[in-house]
């Protein structure tokens, strides 16, 4: 999975639960700078915040094995 692709899935979780950037950094305790560089992907973002984030917009974050191509 890609940044642009946890992006997506952040702004579509955010649409759907009506959340804007300001009321999710006021609700996760990240800056709203912060937020905002991640998600126009001209920042990287900690995997702290990253889990600050998920657990605000109800989301999990998993890491699994990969899967080799034969």
């Amino acid at each position: 999975m890609t940044n642009e692709d946890i992006i997506k899935i952040i702004k579509t979780r955010k649409e759907i639960l009506s959340i804007n950037q300001e009321d999710l950094a006021e609700l996760s305790g990240i800056g709203l700078a912060t937020l905002k560089r991640f998600e126009s992907g001209k920042g990287n973002i900690t995997l702290k915040n990253l889990q600050k984030i998920t657990d605000v917009l109800g989301l999990e974050i998993q890491l699994e094995i990969k899967k080799l191509n034969k």
